[in-house]
């Protein structure tokens, strides 16, 4: 028994056309590979990548019609390409914004000791002692790493405002881990 043939791009888009759901199986037998190689390049994330081609088969399942690509291989590898770039456009602003978060609250913690295993509990103890939205703010912008902007459109507070409070809150730390004997 043989195998049947791959469809042709004419084939395939005619059965975008007729509203055909096998013509996103179809497209997955003849250009998942290439699509998720696009998305690889870019995305270096083989989790992130098969999001993208999933993503892809959707965009082309809503684009044709009006779209009818002559060259199917062309025409996904633009949709993958797009999708990958916004992809990895969002997950470097999301990581970058975590990363200033921590290198922000770096510069206040001490270097790891073999035994500071009283430190999370100086740092409960410290976050206890603040007000409720500056232990919020605290929280959301070095433990879950929300950017500045996030949170100064959440609390209402100006960006610049916020920097400063998240400063003194900063300080603050590192005077209250000072006077315990921690040397920051």
């Amino acid at each position: 028994m043989s195998t049947p043939r791959p469809l042709t791009d004419a084939e395939i888009v005619a059965l975008y056309l007729a509203r055909d759901e096998s013509a996103v199986e179809h497209t997955a037998k003849n250009y998942g590979a290439y699509c998720l190689t696009v998305a690889m390049n870019i995305l270096q994330s083989h989790p992130d990548a098969e999001e993208c081609v999933n993503d892809t088969y959707l965009q082309a399942w809503r684009s044709i019609p009006p779209h009818r690509p002559t060259v199917l291989r062309l025409f996904l590898g633009k949709i993958t390409r797009r999708l990958a770039i916004d992809k990895y456009r969002a997950n470097k602003t999301r990581n970058r914004g975590f990363e200033v978060a921590l290198d922000e609250i770096a510069e206040i913690l001490p270097a790891r000791e073999e035994d500071d295993s009283e430190l999370p509990a100086l740092l409960a103890d410290f976050l206890a002692s603040l007000p409720a939205e500056e232990r919020n703010l605290f929280i959301l912008r070095y433990y879950n790493g929300h950017t500045v902007a996030r949170l100064a459109k959440a609390f209402q507070i100006k960006p610049n405002n916020l920097s400063a409070r998240l400063y003194r809150t900063r300080e603050k730390l590192r005077a209250y881990l000072a006077e315990r004997g921690y040397q920051v």
